[in-house]
């Protein structure tokens, strides 16, 4: 009894200690087996946790196979050690295999098992259509065991949905939870944050505060990076004076989405001043200042900055190295653009994305060199997606070269047919050469491939609250009045163009702004 009770406080102690845990195990384990205590169940459990939370997931299972009496705890830990490794099949398995045995399950059974990984062999995509399918099935018997009122199991349901993108199930199993606790509340947050639904996430974020629940800072990071995704800078700054009474500002997460929220908002010197206040940046800190840099066009300033965190020995990654080449792009730093992606291609050994390629393209034709940019696109050693043929279409409409345009069109066209924002390009394309029969042509195909499509939105911040702009939208307040302003506007310019071949001018790039800020509903 003495020596099971000493095998599982050096068993517990391997466990805590992770990988470093390996040898504790080695070493206990033939004393387990020699001793008889092999067979005992605690043993067997605490072997199989320190194992699995070691990495060695073979030796848990069997450690488990070879368990002749099993309880509901071995087979949580199980459970647990697949779902924690990613092994969405294996850990379903070891569910099913255990409800056959006759042992139902209990909260931790059920929040390990919708709590699954990803692996790093699959894609996101096809992890989460299959956490979907399993986790749906199982819901219903969650709800059948009255589990659904353990608020780990409820919020470990919702985090599930959430993860696959079903931002309504998500909702549904929030709204019928009973008890909440701040992880609850964090999980919806989150939830609406990524997916775009950033008002939704402040209005959750108030009642949170109201049912007497404190923010941690992973509420205030979500809610930061949704102001960033909005352009909330007013709610922004809220956060971050909230950020400094609560004493969060010292978490590198909540920094982190700081510089992101004042550099999405303009406001460059809150951004830099919040990036020298973070005593120990990491990647993401270094990543999300050169970001804010080239969106706001300082390209000087973003590219000294990732040097410098070059050589303070930071490694960069496939999106500081984006942020970098964005900021090359925007200023038609053309050498420097390719010495970047060359240092990322050859050095680094990171595989361009196609965000990546669309930079170098989008780089080429702001220089006016329309048939190096198609030279590129040609001779890519991967197929040219949406982005990379976007950027090049782009480029060919500010150029106004029509018959490349025509080609990357076509190619885009090839691609996603009934993408109405494919048809806007081209469309865009002809309106800024003052091609109007042309456009008129595409926007007549375009209203037989598209049908109905959500249309497109805009939005700006007055006075703290963030209105929103539906194109076409008549029914919205002052409509008329904005419309009048337009044309008001454009009897100004007019008026200022001297000669009437600048008078056409004028008039075509503005009904090309116009044409731009339009989508067909």
């Amino acid at each position: 009894m003495r020596r099971a009770a000493a095998l599982l406080r050096l068993l517990r102690s391997g466990a805590s200690a992770g990988v470093r845990g390996r040898p504790a195990c080695a070493a206990v384990h033939p004393l387990a087996v020699k001793s008889g205590s092999g067979s005992d169940a605690r043993v067997a459990t605490a072997l199989a946790d320190a194992y699995a939370k070691s990495g060695l997931v073979d030796r848990a299972r069997r450690v488990f196979d070879e368990t002749p009496l099993r309880d509901q705890v071995l087979w949580n830990v199980m459970v647990s050690c697949y779902s924690s490794h990613g092994l969405v099949r294996e850990c379903w398995d070891v569910f099913g295999s255990m409800r056959r045995s006759g042992f139902p399950g209990d909260g931790f059974t059920f929040s390990a098992l919708l709590s699954v990984r990803a692996s790093s062999s699959s894609s996101c995509y096809d992890h989460a259509n299959l956490l979907l399918v399993l986790g749906s099935s199982v819901h219903g018997i969650v709800i059948r065991l009255g589990l659904h009122l353990d608020v780990v199991v409820a919020t470990a349901l919702l985090d599930m949905y959430a993860k696959c993108g079903q931002v309504a199930e998500a909702s549904r199993v929030f709204d019928a939870m009973v008890l909440r606790n701040t992880v609850s509340w964090n999980a919806i947050i989150v939830c609406y944050g990524k997916h775009d639904r950033g008002k939704e996430a402040f209005d959750l974020f108030v009642s949170m505060m109201r049912h007497g629940f404190c923010p941690d800072e992973l509420t205030l990071a979500s809610l930061l990076s949704s102001c960033a995704d909005m352009a909330a800078a007013n709610e922004a700054t809220q956060l971050h004076a909230y950020t400094v009474r609560r004493g969060l500002q010292d978490f590198l997460q909540v920094g982190n989405a700081l510089i992101m929220a004042y550099g999405k908002n303009g406001f460059v010197q809150e951004a830099k001043r919040t990036f020298g206040m973070i005593h120990n940046p990491d990647l993401v800190t270094w990543s999300s200042m050169v970001s804010s840099f080239a969106y706001l066009g300082l390209a000087k300033s973003a590219i000294d900055l990732f040097d410098r965190m070059l050589q303070q020995g930071i490694r960069a990654d496939g999106i500081a190295f984006l942020g970098v080449l964005s900021a090359c792009s925007h200023a038609g730093l053309i050498e420097d653009g390719f010495k970047y992606f060359l240092l990322m291609t050859r050095d680094y050994k990171i595989d361009p994305t196609p965000q990546h390629l669309a930079c170098l393209v989008d780089l080429l034709g702001r220089a006016g060199r329309i048939r190096d940019a198609y030279e590129f696109l040609v001779n890519m050693s991967c197929d040219a997606n949406v982005d990379v043929i976007g950027a090049f279409l782009g480029a060919c409409r500010m150029r106004g070269n029509i018959e490349s345009a025509k080609w990357a069109a076509s190619r885009l066209f090839s691609l996603k047919p009934d993408d109405p924002i494919n048809y806007l390009l081209i469309s865009n394309t002809y309106a800024a050469a003052g091609d109007w029969n042309e456009l008129a042509k595409v926007r007549s195909v375009m209203r037989n491939m598209c049908g109905n499509k959500v249309p497109g939105c805009s939005w700006i911040e007055i006075g703290g609250i963030v209105q929103t702009f539906v194109s076409n939208d008549m029914m919205l307040h002052q409509s008329r009045e904005m419309q009048r302003m337009m044309e008001l506007l454009v009897s100004l310019v007019e008026q200022d163009c001297n000669g009437q071949s600048k008078i056409t001018d004028g008039r075509r790039h503005l009904q090309s702004f116009v044409i731009d800020t339009q989508v067909y509903i």
